[in-house]
Parts: C-alpha cells; structure tokens; sequence
C-alpha cells in the first residue's frame, strides 16, 4: 500500500468530514456551472476529477452505510452493516472496472394495494459505486431538467408539484391530461438512456453494467433487457433521465400553433406521473398522441387504463390530491388579473382514495392491538397519523381532519369497550379518556409518571407550502436560500424546524448549511441517560453522520471517566 493510501487510512470518526464535503461540493458547483453554460469537455474532466476523489468516495461510502434508511437490506452479498474500518477499506477498493454483481429482488407491498412490486438491492459495493457516480452526474443533470420536473430530484417535493398546478388552473378553467406511465421503471431502453446521458466510455460501461447486472429471486436468476431496477441509489436518476424532454414536447406543439396566448399549456411531472393542462381539449388530444410517441421511443408507453382527459370543474387526482374548480356565489368568487369575478374557487384537498386507505391503515392497527395496553396503541398510531397531517396539512384539509378525528374516536371507542364489556360507557371513558391541556378528550395513558397521549388531526395547523424557485437547485451555492426552505417545508416537524430556525440552518457539529435532501436528527446535548431534560435548551439539529460520530464521543467520554475511577 503506498505511504499517501496508508496516510488516509485514518479513523472514520476523526476525519474532517467539513473539509471533506466543502471539497466536493465545489466540484460539484463547478460541474453544474460548466453543464449550465454547455461545456462538455470541463463537465467530462471534473467529474473524472470528482470521482476520483478520496473526500467524494468518503462521503459516497457514508451516504449508504449511515445516512440511508435502507442501509440494513442486504445485497446478494450478504452484506447489512460495516463497522468504521471496514467503511475505510471499502473506500480504497472502490472502482469503476470492478465486475458488477446481480441485484437482488425483494417484493413490498404497494400501499393499500393487494399487488406488490419489485426492489432491486445492489451489492454494498455497488451501491457506494453508484453513489459516487450520482454524485458527479446530479449537477451536470440538474443544469438540463426542466423546470417543471419535481420528482427524485434534491430541494423539489410533492408539495412544489401541487402548487404549480395550483398557480396553472387558480384563476382559468382547464382540461388536464392526467397520465401514468405503465410500469416506467421496468421497461427504459437500454441504449436510448444511455446514448442520452451521452458520458465518456469509462462510465458508460459501468451504467450498462449495473443496467444489464441481472436480477436474482429466490435464488433464480434472470438477465435483464431494460428498465432501471428500482431501489439502488442512481435509478431514480437515471429514470428522470430517461423521461426529461417531455415539457419540451409541449413547449415546442405551443410554439408551432397560432394563438398561443390563447392556447397555453404547461406540463406538470412527478417522476413517472405527470399532468398536462390546457384550455383547448383539441390541443390537448393532439399533444396526448406526441407524447406518447415521444415515450415509444425510450420503449416506454402510456397505463390507458390510468391516463385520462378531464376537467378541472370535474376534479382530478394526482400524488394523493385532489384538484377540482367549485361553484360559488359572485360575492365569494375570486377575480381574475383583470377584476372579472370568476364565479368558481380551487380547492386542494386529499383525495378521498388516500383518506380511506388512511383509516383504512389505522382501523387495522387498531385492530392488531386489541389486547395491547393503552400506551403501545398510542405510540404505535402516532406515526402513522403525523406522517399523514404533515403531508397534507399544505392542502384544504382541516375539515377531513375533524372527519378523520372523529372516525377514529368511534374505532377506539369500540376499542375500549371491547375490552371491559361489563362496564359502563362512563367507566371505560373515565379510564381511557382524560383532560390534558384544557382538552376533555384526550385518549391518553400514563407511563413511568408521563403522559402519552393520541395526536389529533386536527392538532395540525394548515399552511401553504411556497414553491421552490424555477430551476434554483442546491448546487446552485445559494445554501442559505435551501436551508431556509427546509426550516418551511411541512413535511419538517415543528422540533425540527424550530431547531433549524435558532441555529440558522446549519448543523451545531460540523456547522455546514443543512442542505434541503439531508437527513437530520435531533440530539440531547446532555444525554436522557445521564438525566438529560427533553427541552428546547438541551436539544440541537445535527446531520444523521454528525450524530453518529457524537454518540461515539460521549460513549468514549463514559468509559474514560468509568477507567477512571
């Protein structure tokens, strides 16, 4: 091993991770700049340069082996977890060149759907391969994606999607092609996706490689002619890849028609789900049958079932809202630019298939806890009910949270009632149902002399999400401008963004800007275990990794003073 390899064989948890990221970033910055202005000579070299990196292979390594939810799934190697040393060695045998090996296949669940669909988990060392290379790709893509693409892409959320489609339909009635592409993941052509990502032959390789790696199920194995394999960490980009150019289809049928004006038409995509918006039906046909020749040609074609024309009087779903013009009287209609009442109003609103299958999640939860104490039900439906709120609460939904509120408080009345069949109603509410904070009727439990009480729908406030910037992208350098948006996305819970908002976006370990794709977590300054209180004074906002490496500290600092004494 050379002495410059054996010098950066340092511990995982004492390297400067700061300095690390600062490097890599502004490769990346610089990357985006030169993609931005067309220079494909400078992207090539610095992403050549970018990967390789030793700071950009740490921080790929880090990205799957600590801040990935799914980090414990293993490949077909077997691999779960690796300790800080092998994390090192991992590093210095990445490479480009080495043989790529199957994923595996693992079928989830679709939610609230009896179907299930497929997950291909890569090699550990696949993965922190793929990552590095999404490193250097991202920036150069993020320069060329459309503006009104929101979908696997970092700083864009469901939530910019559906405020786009709000300011498209606010104010003028609209038909919508509402489409779904069938089974988008499964069926990219090969050699078109990568022809379009046109890279250097080095890289080109490794892409086919991992497209053509195979699949092993069960033990069987099987090649595969297309599609990128949902679950690794670049296939999300490359099927954004693969779909981008579809606003462009739209841009250039608007510019070839007269009355343009007149005949505006904005195409709105979420990774494989998109919507197309025009006040002319004729157009919008016209575009529907482009478009579907445009997709044919990436072997892609369009879920007939699934894809429909309709109006937004009618109403249409799209990622779990429900968008539709209501009639109202003059005196409560809105105006458009030019003071002309509009006798309708739009409304956001959760769409009824997602509601059902909300309680439809919590009723069954219910229902497996029948003889579970009073404060493991709690804790096991408060997730599922804040995930829910947060996601909607950008929406008009308050009046399907009281619903939704209600619903549930005749479910865990039976619940209850169930349990103590001899007693009167008052009993079973005298002992499920308490006052906490002025509020009667808490279904709440005391453990250890706290209270754990059922977290309301209707707790959650309504606000309204602000859409991200046009093409503004993290690696645009603007990290002040990202972290403030993190600090207001409603997704954040309130610790989170109240945390965020006294440290002025940036983690209190490393001190780097909170970027908007980041995963954080909230630390005890003093630790619970050593009596530390769950106040705002005691908490702070760190990186998952930053967190990590605190941890380690403080349990360091405890055998010391335990050796000590």
């Amino acid at each position: 091993m050379s002495k410059t390899l054996s010098n950066q064989m340092v511990e995982w948890n004492k390297v400067n991770w700061r300095k690390l990221e600062r490097i890599v970033f502004k490769l990346q910055k610089r990357i985006y700049q030169a993609s931005l202005r067309g220079d494909s000579k400078a992207v090539r070299k610095l992403q050549k340069t970018l990967m390789t990196s030793w700071s950009a292979k740490m921080l790929a390594v880090r990205k799957v082996t600590q801040d990935n939810k799914g980090k414990s799934t293993a490949g077909v190697d077997g691999v779960k977890s690796l300790n800080p040393k092998q994390r090192i060695e991992l590093v210095t045998t990445m490479n480009l060149n080495q043989k790529v090996k199957p994923t595996r296949r693992v079928w989830i669940p679709k939610p609230g759907k009896a179907e299930k669909r497929p997950l291909g988990i890569p090699t550990m060392h696949d993965r922190a391969t793929q990552a590095l290379v999404k490193l250097a790709l991202e920036p150069e893509w993020e320069a060329k994606f459309e503006e009104n693409s929101y979908g696997f892409r970092p700083g864009r959320s469901t939530q910019d999607a559906m405020q786009m489609i709000f300011n498209c339909i606010n104010q003028v009635h609209k038909y919508v092609l509402d489409a779904d592409i069938s089974k988008c993941f499964d069926k990219i052509n090969h050699e078109k996706l990568l022809n379009k990502i046109n890279t250097f032959p080095k890289l080109r390789r490794t892409l086919k490689a991992w497209l053509k790696s195979g699949v092993l199920d069960n033990g069987y194995y099987s090649e595969t002619f297309a599609g990128t394999p949902q679950g690794g960490v670049i296939s999300p980009l490359l099927a954004n890849i693969a779909l981008h150019g579809l606003e462009g289809i739209v841009d250039e049928f608007i510019r070839g028609i007269k009355y343009r004006k007149l005949n505006s038409m904005q195409c709105v995509r979420y990774a494989d789900d998109f919507v197309i918006l025009t006040n002319n039906k004729a157009n919008l046909e016209i575009v529907q049958q482009k478009v579907s020749d445009w997709l044919a040609e990436m072997g892609l074609e369009l879920n007939t079932s699934k894809t429909r024309i309709t109006h937004t009087d009618d109403g249409f779903d799209f990622l779990g809202f429900n968008f539709k013009h209501y009639n109202v009287g003059k005196y409560k209609s809105g105006k458009n630019g030019n003071g002309k009442l509009l006798g309708f109003k739009t409304f956001i609103k959760p769409s009824r298939e997602s509601i059902q299958e909300h309680y439809k999640h919590l009723a069954n939860q219910v229902d497996r806890h029948k003889a579970s104490p009073q404060a493991v039900l709690i804790n096991v439906l408060n997730p599922i009910i804040k995930g829910w709120v947060n996601y909607y609460s950008t929406a008009v939904s308050a009046e399907v949270f009281k619903d939704l509120d209600d619903l549930l408080f005749k479910k865990l009345s039976r619940w209850a009632k169930r349990r103590h069949p001899k007693k009167s109603w008052n009993w079973v509410q005298n002992k499920y149902w308490h006052t906490v904070g002025g509020n009667n009727w808490v279904f709440s439990d005391k453990v250890d002399e706290k209270t754990v009480s059922l977290y309301d729908h209707q707790n959650k406030k309504i606000v309204r999400h602000v859409k991200v910037k046009g093409t503004a992208t993290p690696f645009d350098g603007n990290l002040k401008y990202w972290s403030i948006r993190k600090g207001s996305n409603p997704l954040v819970p309130t610790r989170v963004a109240t945390l965020l908002k006294a440290q002025k976006g940036k983690c209190k370990h490393c001190g780097l800007y909170f970027r908007e794709d980041d995963i954080t977590e909230v630390d005890h300054i003093i630790p619970r275990s050593k009596k530390g209180k769950d106040t705002y004074t005691n908490l702070q906002l760190l990186h998952r990794h930053c967190h990590d490496t605190k941890t380690a500290n403080d349990l360091l600092t405890d055998w010391d003073f335990i050796e000590w004494q």
